[in-house]
């Protein structure tokens, strides 16, 4: 059976390259957006000409309402979604403590726990009823390393990987799985501009000493993605060239 699987912030970056691997497997995916509509959209016709359907949604997953609406024309186009991938982010500003305000850490919270819970809640009921799902959500390396000025974003992401293993341990008898995926500093979009004496700064922490690629956490949330990965769940895979080690 052909699986239908949900990208968030799929119009460029990390969420880019997994809608892309997601339709290499032969999946239908829905490619969401929020201000990439050409991204989007471009994206959605390399899946199709690799012969898998994909489907453009705009909408704010921060907002249920706009949620229910995302999901359902995603339900309407593919009949349900079977994969969940919880990927789309903000701005991610560096503050010092003296800086921080609580809103800071708000702001990050509502992309990875809200936001979250939010998709979980409205693709559950399809998932439980057809005893299958697959929940993955896109972690970071940060909550390891604890980067300083960061203190917003790093405990946002811890907050994620807690809420995904409480998840995974909760859903297990139901044939849904929960996982995270924490990609080290892999360039994409955002990162045009970045001084090299910083990327070189980076990479020498590396074992590998060479930075990774988006299609390097593509292929890690493909697997958790397939039926395959049934067995798999409450886990967090690093794919950061062994900048941590757990």
């Amino acid at each position: 059976m052909k699986r239908t699987a949900l990208v968030t912030g799929a119009s460029r970056g990390l969420g880019r390259a997994i809608a892309l691997e997601l339709g290499a497997a032969d999946m239908n995916v829905v490619v969401n957006y929020f201000n990439g509509k050409g991204g989007a959209e471009d994206i959605c016709d390399q899946i199709r000409k690799l012969g898998a359907q994909a489907l453009v949604v705009k909408a704010d997953v921060r907002d249920s309402t706009e949620i229910d609406a995302l999901v359902t024309q995603s339900e309407e186009a593919f009949g349900g979604i079977d994969i969940l991938v919880v990927n789309a982010t903000g701005p991610q500003p560096l503050f010092s403590i003296e800086e921080q305000t609580w809103e800071n850490y708000l702001d990050q919270l509502e992309f990875f726990v809200k936001s979250p819970l939010l998709l979980l809640k409205r693709v559950l009921p399809r998932m439980k009823e057809r005893q299958f799902g697959r929940i993955i959500q896109i972690g970071s390396e940060v909550f390891e390393l604890g980067n300083p000025r960061f203190a917003n974003y790093v405990a946002a992401k811890g907050a994620q990987l807690g809420q995904t293993r409480s998840w995974a341990r909760e859903l297990a008898p139901t044939g849904i799985t929960v996982n995270l995926v924490a990609p080290g500093w892999i360039p994409t979009e955002r990162h045009v501009g970045t001084p090299q004496a910083e990327i070189d700064q980076y990479l020498q922490t590396l074992p590998t000493k060479k930075m990774g690629i988006p299609q390097d956490v593509a292929k890690a949330v493909a697997f958790l993605a397939s039926d395959g990965a049934g067995f798999v769940t409450g886990q967090k895979i690093s794919v950061n060239g062994s900048n941590t080690l757990e």
